[in-house]
């Protein structure tokens, strides 16, 4: 048995002492995980309200779309009049740009020197109007619009970047 109260408090402390010291080796010695920026829903509408707002200013009706870093659907928008195979082909835009971090303009662009072969590549897609979504170095995912000139396509994509990177 312990034989004073003073001894009782020492033995406690020093316990207190050890569990302190094992908790600081063991944090210590945790791997941290890294941290990854992702499209949350405040920077899908940022997005999508910038290049809404592009459509209307060039006077156009298009399927709007952003894709994660995987081409998982995040967002998918036709206005009123835009041809129904504007879904698809937003979507496939967003998901090239994604995949390959380069514009779909330039899997056109492959396809204008012949280089046909790249069309048994996952998800190339040659039609200008996609986008991908690049922040500090990292890929976010793609964003693409689709029913107008391939350049307008391209315009409004790109001003919803604009505005997620201005943010």
């Amino acid at each position: 048995m312990w034989k004073t109260h003073h001894q009782v408090l020492a033995c406690v402390a020093m316990f207190k002492a050890t569990v302190l010291i094992l908790s600081v080796l063991v944090a210590a010695n945790a791997t941290e995980l890294p941290s990854k920026k992702y499209l949350n829903l405040s920077a899908i509408k940022t997005m999508v309200a910038a290049a809404e707002a592009e459509a209307q200013r060039q006077n156009v009706q298009v399927t709007i779309c952003v894709v994660d870093e995987s081409g998982n659907l995040l967002f998918l928008e036709k206005a009123d009049s835009a041809p129904l195979n504007t879904i698809v082909s937003a979507q496939k835009k967003a998901r090239h740009a994604a995949f390959y971090k380069s514009p779909s303009k330039e899997a056109a662009e492959t396809m204008k020197k012949g280089s046909v072969e790249a069309l048994a590549f996952p998800d190339f897609f040659p039609n200008q109007g996609g986008l991908p979504i690049i922040v500090d170095g990292q890929i976010l995912g793609g964003i693409a619009a689709s029913g107008a000139k391939s350049e307008i396509d391209e315009a409004i994509a790109q001003a919803g970047l604009d505005a997620l990177l201005k943010k």
